[in-house]
């Protein structure tokens, strides 16, 4: 195979996914380890793709995972209000893990002035709480995904080990009767971890995420404790979320800072959680 062939092959794939692994890439291509790697160089030095520990993320134009500032700009006041609401379910002295996107961004912006710990990978939401001077900052480390600017990968994971919050928030790509997905693989791998940190795990996602299919499956309905999302949340997946365990809460654009409508289910009710140090 003609390296030109071979690299557009590469290419291709880890633009399919956002992210490979340099094994899968061995593998899919039938070639060694050294050979990949140096086309590898050859796109990174071509500026196609961004080299990582142990493989590669996609750094064309990647539709399926529009630009942080693009999608800022999309149901903004949805996601206002699913960040306040969320936000009042915090206590003060909470300590928080949100994850990098434009939902969780606004649960930060509706934290600050509130004493809090936040964990996050998101140089966004770091730079917003670092403001705040009741808010205790801790920033997870690894490479930064350029267009959404949240750190990703095996050293985001690694930076998480020993990590333990009582909520672990997370925005959500797509949200199917299977599960909860997401648009980027190594964004996934990053997510998993985030879940094993946190007591509790809440999505935070508007309505137009639900019975849409993103790229990589990130876990099971039952693997959520919680779900905050907009009125326009179809009925049949409220019940569905239900069904599975998950307590919805509907944030409304008219629903005040400082409110909390969350009807917890059955298996959450009177659910006391506190932090472990």
């Amino acid at each position: 195979m003609l390296p030109e062939t071979r690299r557009r092959q590469l290419l291709e794939r880890i633009s399919r996914q956002g992210f490979a692994t340099l094994e899968e890439l061995v593998k899919s291509l039938g070639v060694s380890e050294s050979t990949v790697r140096r086309d590898l160089e050859s796109l990174d030095l071509a500026g196609s793709v961004k080299r990582t520990h142990g493989g590669a993320v996609y750094a064309g134009d990647v539709r399926a995972m529009p630009a942080f500032d693009e999608r800022t700009e999309t149901a903004i006041t949805e996601k206002q209000a699913i960040g306040r609401a969320t936000a009042d379910m915090l206590e003060d002295g909470d300590t928080v893990l949100l994850d990098g996107g434009t939902t969780t961004l606004e649960v930060a912006r509706a934290l600050i002035g509130r004493r809090i710990q936040v964990v996050t990978n998101s140089l966004p939401i770091a730079q917003l709480v670092a403001s705040s001077q009741q808010i205790d900052l801790i920033l997870i480390g690894g490479y930064v995904y350029p267009r959404t600017g949240g750190a990703l990968g095996p050293l985001a994971v690694a930076t998480m080990q020993g990590i333990r919050v009582r909520k672990a928030i997370l925005g959500a790509g797509g949200i199917m009767p299977d599960g909860i997905y997401n648009s980027n693989l190594l964004l996934v791998e990053t997510e998993r971890r985030m879940m094993a940190c946190g007591q509790e795990v809440v999505i935070v996602a508007d309505s137009s995420k639900f019975g849409k299919l993103a790229l990589s499956r990130l876990c099971g309905l039952e693997e959520v404790a919680r779900l905050v999302t907009d009125p326009r949340a179809p009925e049949e997946y409220r019940t569905m979320l239900e069904a599975a365990g998950v307590a919805v809460h509907i944030a409304s654009a008219e629903e005040q800072h400082g409110s909390n409508g969350v009807v917890p289910h059955e298996s959450t009710r009177n659910q006391s959680v506190r932090t472990e140090e």
